[in-house]
């Protein structure tokens, strides 16, 4: 580890530390303490790196989404190096598991490859979660992104390696000019953003309805930032990837999931004790999360009064832009924000990126 990235790490932990339980119970001596790796920043990204393509979960059945990704990184200023199975299936996945994994691992062990990026979500990391190698990764830190299934595999290198990854739009994702310049402030100028929705603009209506953001409770925290897509980090619980929850700033999404789901993967992250453990709560785009068939559904209001709201006093807002959504932002997973639920913003304590080699 070069000087540089040890200082960083150092400093980066030192603020991530602050405030929370793990600084408590350090500061107690407490022999119960979860061991969590020292933060790792992966270099920033510039002009003229390379970006390996990687799916690790769904494929895509035409060749024009390869050809859409391609053309988006290139536009970004990146050069293109595409997985060794990038464009294979095994059912719906792009590959088996084994091929799967051997991308991400390898695009790791490249040094010619500056950043990884997944093509696209679907399902299937799961599957290979415990299929990666943890101790590359570890030597050999770089900028990992994804969101939606990719949730598994960024809490899971966090929580295995300390590196911090990235819940962020993907290679077919649409790049628009808010989630791009989002992306580029944290992962390429290195800036320690403030996190915040597009300007909701109500054109020539009486009101704004897109882009609001509602606090279910006031306040302020800091924390680590953990979390992504609701049901897939769920189905981490238990394991040896789920993360420190401990002091934690939780941002959660998701998609096509009737609202019973919803409040059964609330409940797994209830009984797991990670709820109680929070410093603050975020959420995103639910998009499609609807009431199903039956004799009646609770509301997403309701599932997450109860699981948030009632129970908790601490910071939540809800109506954050990521998710399923168009206008994404980019959320590091592992770094140190403060969360202000009535602004509705997150303000990163320092870069997530190292700006010096």
């Amino acid at each position: 580890m070069t000087t540089t990235r040890r200082l960083f790490a150092q400093q980066s932990l030192a603020a991530l530390g602050a405030g929370t339980a793990l600084a408590a119970s350090a500061a107690s001596g407490s022999s119960n303490a979860i061991h969590r790796p020292a933060l790792l920043l992966p270099r920033r990204l510039q002009p003229g790196d390379t970006i390996g393509l990687v799916a690790p979960s769904h494929a895509f059945f035409e060749r024009e989404p390869f050809e859409l990704a391609f053309e988006a990184v290139q536009a970004m200023g990146f050069k293109v190096k595409p997985g060794a199975h990038l464009r294979a299936r095994y059912g719906q996945f792009a590959g088996t598991d084994a091929q799967r994994a051997a991308d991400v691992n390898a695009m790791f062990a490249d040094d010619g490859v500056a950043g990884i990026l997944a093509l696209r979500g679907g399902s299937g990391c799961s599957r290979i979660v415990d299929k990666l190698d943890y101790g590359l990764i570890q030597s050999r830190p770089k900028f990992f992104g994804g969101f939606s299934d990719l949730t598994a595999l960024t809490n899971a290198i966090h929580a295995r390696t300390g590196l911090v990854t990235f819940h962020c739009p993907m290679g077919t994702a649409e790049w628009n000019a808010y989630s791009l310049n989002n992306f580029r402030q944290l992962v390429m100028e290195g800036e320690a953003a403030l996190l915040r929705n597009p300007t909701p603009e109500r054109g020539d209506a009486l009101v704004a309805k897109n882009d609001r953001t509602r606090a279910l409770r006031g306040g302020k925290a800091r924390g680590h930032l953990l979390g992504g897509n609701l049901s897939v980090l769920a189905g981490l619980a238990g394991s040896r990837f789920w993360p420190d929850f401990r002091g934690a700033i939780l941002f959660l999404e998701d998609v096509n999931e009737p609202i019973y789901k919803i409040d059964s993967c609330l409940s797994t992250l209830r009984l797991s004790g990670a709820l109680d453990q929070l410093a603050g709560v975020v959420l995103g785009g639910f998009t499609k999360c609807e009431p199903g068939e039956g004799y009646g559904s609770l509301t997403l209001d309701e599932v997450f009064d109860d699981y948030f709201v009632k129970p908790m006093n601490i910071p939540v807002y809800r109506g954050a832009s990521f998710g399923h959504i168009k206008r994404q932002l980019t959320l590091p997973v592992g770094a140190a924000a403060e969360i202000d639920a009535d602004a509705g913003t997150l303000q990163l304590l320092q870069p997530v990126v190292l700006t010096q080699a």
